[in-house]
C-alpha cells in the first residue's frame, strides 16, 4: 500500500497471483507486507496500468521469486479485504486477485522484493504452514496441484 496521502481508489484494486508447479509441488513466499504479513502466500501483485493480466504475473514472480514460469491459465479469482489496522486512515482494503496457474521454467526460489522468503512446498505440507488467512492459500493451492496434475496426465494420453 503506498504511504502517500492521496485519495483511496473508486474501485476494488485488480492483482495477479502466480501460483507455479514444479514437480508436483507449489511455490509460496512469506509475506512482508500487510495483509498477512509474515505468512506464507503466493507471488503476486497489483496490476499496473496497460499491463496484461498475464504480463503482470510474470513481473510479479520474477520480482519476488527469481522464477520464470509458462503462464498456463487464469484459475480463479477472489476477493481479499485487508482487515490489519493502518496508520493511514485512507488505506484502501478490498483486492480481487486473478490466479494463474504457471508450469515452472527455471531458477531457484530467492527472495526479493516484498518477500522475506520463497520456497517449494508439497500438497501434505500445505497444511501445517502459517498461510495468509485472506488469500485462501490452501483451497487455491490445492486447485492449481489438481489442475497441474490433469493437465500432465492429458499430456500423456
Amino acid at each position: 500500500m503506498s504511504s502517500d496521502h492521496s485519495p483511496p481508489p473508486v474501485g476494488p484494486i485488480t492483482a495477479t497471483l502466480a501460483a507455479v508447479i514444479h514437480q508436483d509441488r507449489i511455490l509460496l513466499i512469506r509475506r512482508a507486507n500487510r495483509p498477512d504479513a509474515g505468512r506464507w502466500a503466493f507471488p503476486g501483485g497489483k496490476i499496473r496500468a496497460g499491463e496484461t493480466i498475464m504480463a503482470a504475473a510474470h513481473r510479479e514472480l520474477a520480482e519476488e521469486t527469481g522464477v520464470k514460469g509458462q503462464a498456463l491459465q487464469v484459475f480463479d479469482a477472489l476477493d481479499v479485504f485487508d482487515r490489519e489496522p493502518s496508520t493511514t486512515p485512507l488505506a484502501y482494503s478490498h483486492f480481487i486477485l486473478i490466479a494463474v496457474l504457471f508450469r515452472w521454467q527455471q531458477g531457484e526460489p530467492q527472495a526479493g522484493d516484498d518477500a522475506l522468503d520463497a520456497r517449494w512446498f508439497s500438497h501434505d505440507e500445505l497444511d501445517s504452514l502459517d498461510v495468509a488467512q485472506s488469500f485462501d492459500v490452501v483451497r487455491v493451492a490445492r486447485q492449481a496441484l489438481a489442475l497441474a496434475a490433469n493437465q500432465e496426465q492429458a499430456g500423456r494420453a
